[in-house]
């Protein structure tokens, strides 16, 4: 329970003074005027002057937090104009006037109406005046006075934060800051020990300590380790009143950790570690890991692995898992069983960023023995080198050996092996290889020239165990032999002008040579034996593989001999020399006085001069200028206007074609027949075009019978104009006649169009018995029942 005390405060009105004063001259109207007050004495009635007077206020106080029965009472204005009788009104303006604070107007005693509270505002401005209530003026000038709250011990210490957080390294000295904490207290420190805060720890001991004035939380014991314990929880106390007993306090807590420092150096679990390899391991293979523990954590727990010393150094490696912080032993060359099977290494474990603080507790770093076996497996066959090259003659005979590979089994057992020749590498079989020694020999004679290298692959097997095979490169080169005479590089045409002189030069060979001799190629040149002494030209060896044909009289004749056969021996300089003999051949032509070829025979070669520049282009400007004809005068033809077949009534220009035998049946189907002139008794009906078979049979247009009008050109007349109408009609008129057959034929017309009078179907079995001439007809009518169902 908190005890207020409360203090009255009677505030009384002083004593109005007359003073006789003369207003300075630098005073302003408006001062003057506010500062001088003329008042009438009831006594006397006489004029006084007097200066301003001020209301005679000192500083008031109130407890805050009042809880009694009744208003606060806080002080009384009172003027000696106030004759009690009630002429004079008392008004209170300023913070909390007529809410906090309230006035009575007729006594002017103030008291405050709520309870206050000097946290939230501690001080309040007034302003009194006193008014004459018939006249509204004031008897007395404004006057400003102060209320102070007086503070009592209502707020407890709070600190800034309600959790704390902080670190220290681990193994810190006694006596290190490791944070500092506040607390304040609302209340007013100015006014006795209300708002005075002393620290003290609650929690936390004997590790932390606190100083009791600034909050500062320190270390109380030396050598603290994060490995016994990391996290402490420490909880402070602030206590106003400087810590006496009643006074008001409040809590907060420090969660401390202790961060780690490089105080512990790698320690292996065991002194010794067993591993197992196959010796078939390639390198890089990893066989284990071993690890060394520091309790340290992040970089100060950094292991670095190493093989100290050991049989086994130059045979595997060991590299740092920065993930695990492990060591992971690998092979680092390959291993043999056969050679050895046991190697002992020294490890060492070193932590990478030692403190130099620590150094004192030891060595930071650890050993530990690694002892590796190599177990044995079944190898496949190595090979004495790891590819082979074989030089062999292009002449080698087939059968002939030509080199041996070399493979064994690498274990104890030393097994049987056989050899063979991948044939995807030999897809020509020239290459065979006996299987138990491995012994190359050809199989199909060698050409250079064709083919200069050949690479294959040899495979070694152990019998006993198929599955282990090992396979080698080998490179054959074929080694030249002169075995190709040399020839001419290119096919000469020669010729010799028949104005030529002696000693005259006309053509310049060479030749080539498949083969390729070390030195390189050197021809000579020479004519054959029986032509060594020629009377008409002569070879000259130039020294540099070519030769130089060179005439060796005045003047060749066309007319005595068109044509010279010149043999060319041509020899090489490697071993064994191979020559051939090549003919030249030389033509006579007739030539300018340059030299240049002008004509030959018929059987030289072309003249180069030929037609002129100009005559070929006068050729084809000639062959343009027919195309342009050509085509405008299709052009023409095709804007030409037809002249009408029939000029005028009387003229009649028909296509008349005359058939002297029976009738051609169905074949005849050439033109199309507007009916038969020389028969009478044919009916008119609705034609149709003869060269196409109709695809339905129409109602046969009935006419008047041609007997009733026997005027032949009123009926072409007629004709023509059915024609002229009919849209199925061709472009032309075209008349067909045929020979009148007689009234009593047995087999009447032959034709379908005019035996037709009904769409109904007819039986044409009969055609089949009249003979071979009506077999056509009889098998395109005789279907049609067929053909239309």
């Amino acid at each position: 329970m908190r005890t207020h005390s409360f203090l009255t405060v009677l505030l009384w009105s002083s004593v109005f003074y007359v003073v006789h004063m003369t207003p300075s001259q630098k005073r302003t109207n408006k001062h003057l005027h506010s500062e001088r007050i003329t008042g009438l004495s009831e006594n006397d009635g006489k004029t006084l002057h007097r200066t301003k007077r001020g209301w005679m206020w000192n500083q008031f106080f109130l407890l805050e937090e009042y809880t009694g029965p009744d208003t606060q009472y806080v002080g009384k204005l009172h003027t000696d104009q106030d004759k009690g009788d009630g002429n004079l009104k008392y008004i209170l303006t300023g913070d909390g006037a007529g809410s906090l604070f309230i006035i009575d107007e007729n006594t002017g005693d103030i008291h405050a109406a709520k309870k206050l509270d000097r946290e939230e505002k501690s001080l309040y401005v007034l302003r009194a005046k006193a008014i004459d209530r018939k006249t509204g003026r004031q008897v007395e000038p404004e006057s400003e006075f102060i209320i102070k709250i007086h503070d009592i011990n209502d707020n407890e210490p709070k600190f800034t934060k309600d959790m704390y957080t902080a670190s220290i390294p681990e193994m810190s000295g006694v006596g290190t800051s490791v944070i500092q904490v506040t607390a304040t207290d609302a209340d007013d420190a100015n006014y006795g020990n209300s708002a005075k805060v002393v620290y003290s720890i609650l929690q936390g001991q004997p590790y932390f300590s606190v100083d009791p004035e600034t909050g500062i939380i320190k270390t109380a014991l030396p050598d603290m380790s994060r490995e016994n314990r990391e996290q402490y929880q420490v909880v402070i106390q602030a206590k106003d009143m400087g810590g006496q007993m009643g006074g008001l306090s409040g809590t907060t807590t420090v969660n401390i950790t202790l961060t780690d420092v490089n105080d512990n150096p790698p320690r292996f679990p065991q002194s010794s570690y067993q591993f197992s390899s196959p010796e078939s391991a390639p390198p890089g293979t990893p066989l284990g890991r071993i690890k060394a523990n520091d309790p340290d954590v992040g970089e100060n727990a950094e292991i670095e692995y190493s093989i100290s010393n050991g049989d086994g150094s130059d045979m595997f490696d060991i590299i740092t898992d920065k993930d695990t912080q492990e060591g992971i032993i690998t092979v680092k060359k390959h291993l043999d069983f056969e050679n050895k099977v046991l190697y002992t290494l020294r490890v060492e474990a070193t932590n990478t960023h030692p403190d130099p603080r620590f150094l004192q507790l030891g060595p930071f770093k650890d050993t530990a023995l690694v002892k590796i076996s190599i177990e044995d497996i079944d190898e496949a066959p190595v090979f004495s080198r790891p590819w082979y090259l074989i030089e062999v003659d292009e002449d080698a005979k087939e059968g002939s050996i030509i080199g041996q590979v070399v493979a064994q089994d690498p274990d104890i057992a030393k097994n049987a092996i056989k050899y063979s020749v991948d044939r995807h590498t030999d897809l020509d079989r020239i290459f065979n290889i006996y299987s138990g020694n491995g012994s190359l020999f050809i199989s199909k004679p060698l050409d250079r020239e064709e083919t200069p290298w050949h690479n294959i692959t040899v495979i070694a097997t152990e019998i006993n165990n198929p599955k282990q095979s090992s396979q080698i490169p080998v490179f054959i080169r074929i080694l030249d032999i002169n075995d190709h005479a040399p020839e001419f590089a290119n096919y000469y045409e020669t010729f010799v002008c028949e104005n030529a002189k002696a000693g005259q030069l006309i053509q310049t060979v060479s030749a080539i040579d498949k083969d390729q001799p070390p030195r390189g190629h050197r021809f000579f040149f020479e004519l054959v034996p029986e032509f060594a002494v020629h009377p008409n030209f002569s070879v000259v060896d130039n020294k540099d593989n070519t030769a130089g044909i060179m005439t060796r009289r005045n003047g060749y004749s066309r007319s005595k001999m068109s044509t010279y056969l010149l043999p060319i021996i041509i020899f090489d300089n490697d071993y064994p020399i191979q020559s051939s003999t090549g003919t030249l051949t030389i033509r006579v032509c007739a030539c300018d006085s340059r030299g240049n070829m002008q004509s030959c025979s018929a059987e030289a070669l072309l003249l180069p001069a030929g037609l002129s520049t100009g005559a070929l282009v006068a050729i084809l400007l000639c062959i343009i200028i027919l195309l342009v004809l050509v085509v405008l005068f299709t052009a023409l033809k095709r804007q030409r206007k037809k002249e009408p077949l029939i000029i005028s009534k009387d003229d009649v220009r028909d296509n008349i074609v005359t058939y002297n035998d029976e009738g051609g049946g169905e074949e005849d189907t050439q033109a199309f027949d507007i009916g038969t002139l020389r028969n009478p008794e044919a009916r008119e009906e609705s034609k149709m075009r003869r060269d196409v078979i109709p695809e339905t049979i129409f109602q046969i247009r009935r006419t008047a019978p041609l007997w009733e009008n026997i005027d032949v050109q009123d009926f072409i007349h007629r004709r023509l104009k059915e024609n002229d109408s009919d849209p199925a009609a061709p472009p032309y008129d075209s008349l067909a006649t045929y020979a009148y057959e007689g009234n009593d034929s047995i087999a009447n017309s032959l034709s379908s169009l005019e035996s037709l009078t009904t769409e109904g179907n007819q039986d044409y079995d009969y055609l089949s018995d009249w003979g071979p001439r009506f077999k056509k007809l009889a098998d395109m009518y005789g279907g049609e029942d067929s053909d239309r169902d």
